[in-house]
């Protein structure tokens, strides 16, 4: 049974207890350590030096700042970000000095290429070919397998450098007369050309208008760049004309204007614009997209 004696009843020179025991066993009352009790000391003026110092205190948004300004997070933050721009400089540099075939059989710089070429092509080509790089009228589709110029890695990376009537010496050149505006060919003619081409694809062409004319038309002045059975010229930028495929539109209205009128659309030149680094970047991205050849 416990025995509650009151401290200070021990004799001289025995252990000071509470002056409490229970089975025999007495709960001593020594005092600390000094050394223990300075540290203990040291570590509560430490610890309110730290909340005046660093953040500490929760507010309902955010937290105290702190007299130093100090931020673990945003240093940490740091760090990562100075770890990342030292590591894209070396990979922008290897994606600069290798070839596109050179990146593509190279799955770490592969898979460097196909992320600096998606950003690039949202800050810089999905204003004409749409964020999912669909296209519109007179803006290619890059997912579907026609390419005016060539869909190969290489010839994409061409095309991105140097553009399509651009004004580069180096640009894509071809260009779609106006065979109506500029009197080559009458109305009649246009409408019977169109209807023509038209329904290599399957697709109904102007009322009235005769196909055998159209082909007369067509066998006289559209082959050269075409070819003879219309299948288009990458070297020259003709399209196919017997795929369902028209970026221009396949309404005889859309045809007829076409050959009236001709197309002259462009393709910026990006050299000069973007790094080699960018340029091979976009070119291996669009070609991942499915349509590259």
């Amino acid at each position: 049974m416990a025995n509650n004696a009151h401290p200070g009843h021990s004799p001289p020179g025995a252990p000071i207890t509470t002056g409490h025991e229970w089975d025999g066993i007495a709960e001593y009352n020594n005092p600390l350590p000094r050394w223990w009790l300075y540290g203990l000391y040291a570590t509560i003026v430490w610890a309110f030096g730290y909340w005046i110092a660093y953040p500490a205190w929760p507010l309902v948004r955010g937290y105290t700042a702190g007299v130093l300004g100090y931020s673990q997070r945003e240093t940490v933050l740091a760090e990562v970000e100075a770890v990342r721009r030292e590591r894209d400089a070396r990979g922008q540099a290897q994606l600069a000095s290798a070839s596109v075939a050179e990146i593509r059989a190279d799955p770490a710089l592969l898979r460097l290429a196909l992320a600096t070429g998606k950003a690039a092509f949202g800050d810089n080509c999905a204003a004409c070919h749409g964020s999912s790089a669909t296209g519109r009228v007179g803006y290619p589709n890059l997912q579907d397998d026609d390419w005016l110029w060539g869909g190969t890695p290489e010839e994409i990376e061409r095309t991105i450098r140097f553009g399509a009537r651009s004004g580069h010496g180096e640009a894509r050149l071809g260009d779609m007369p106006a065979f109506g505006r500029d009197g080559v060919l009458q109305r009649a003619e246009v409408e019977a050309v169109a209807s023509y081409v038209l329904s290599l694809s399957g697709k109904p062409g102007v009322p009235g208008a005769s196909l055998e004319k159209g082909a007369e038309v067509f066998a006289g002045n559209c082959v050269a760049c075409h070819g003879e059975g219309a299948k288009g010229n990458p070297e020259m930028g003709a399209p196919n004309l017997t795929d369902p495929i028209w970026l221009y539109g396949s309404s005889p209205q859309q045809v007829v204007a076409t050959v009236s009128n001709g197309r002259k659309g462009v393709m910026p030149a990006w050299e000069g614009r973007l790094d080699a680094a960018t340029i091979k970047s976009l070119a291996v991205y669009v070609h991942g997209l499915g349509g590259g050849k």
